[in-house]
């Protein structure tokens, strides 16, 4: 029996649940990145970020190729960097109308008395 879309969406949703995962992705945006260069960026012990790493791949969002020693991971589609892009623009968004919900609600705020 096929995974509903709703579940497949999700579990999808889940692996990205992580901010060393996020972080990643972020990075690869540019282009495809050495686990080296991955490691300088972001602030983990190696082995968390090659546990990381292997999550992405497994759910087929990353790809890695190996260069002798170096290996060197990348985003699957391009419409993964978009949907980077498209949580940036929503999050931007949440904090721009939080931000007015505030103006308003101090705006609101009786004097106190002094």
């Amino acid at each position: 029996m096929p995974v509903p879309l709703y579940q497949a969406k999700a579990e999808f949703f889940r692996t990205l649940g992580h901010p060393v995962r996020i972080q990643v992705l972020e990075l690869l945006q540019a282009g495809p990145r050495p686990v080296r260069d991955l490691l300088a960026e972001i602030e983990v012990e190696p082995s968390n970020l090659s546990q990381q790493l292997a999550v992405l791949r497994r759910a087929g969002i990353v790809t890695s190729t190996r260069d002798g020693s170096t290996v060197v991971y990348a985003l699957s589609s391009p419409d993964v960097a978009e949907l980077m892009r498209a949580a940036r623009r929503i999050l931007t968004d949440m904090i721009v109308g939080q931000g007015e919900l505030l103006a308003e609600l101090r705006d609101a705020e009786e004097p106190r008395p002094g």
